[in-house]
């Protein structure tokens, strides 16, 4: 583990009409999909939303995040539960990451 977290944000849009679809199943997240994050040492992880825009924020304390992120990307579990969500968000940001509708945010300032 590293000693220090890496805190690393997202954005995205939730289509209007789909806003509740997306609401939803994050009221009870499926307990495989909480514990396959947690395993891929993502922590204290939040989604806010205002208006129709989605806030994503974590805490990654493992050593190589590049190498977990597909590990999350390759759970059945997790791919499963994409399938109800990703029809609902819309890219709202610039493109940095392709094809991906969350786009990553720089921080621009943190209170330790």
């Amino acid at each position: 583990m590293t000693c220090r977290p890496e805190r690393r944000a997202f954005v995205v849009g939730v289509r209007p009409e789909k806003r509740e679809q997306y609401l939803a199943p994050h009221r009870t997240v499926w307990p495989s999909v909480e514990r396959k994050l947690t395993e891929c040492n993502v922590h204290d992880y939040s989604i806010f939303i205002c208006g129709d825009i989605l806030f994503a924020y974590y805490e990654y304390v493992g050593e190589d995040h590049e190498a977990d992120m597909p590990r999350i990307a390759d759970d059945p579990a997790t791919q499963e539960w994409w399938t109800h969500t990703d029809p609902c968000q819309v890219r709202i940001a610039e493109e940095r990451v392709p094809r991906a509708p969350w786009q990553p945010v720089d921080e621009v300032w943190h209170l330790a």
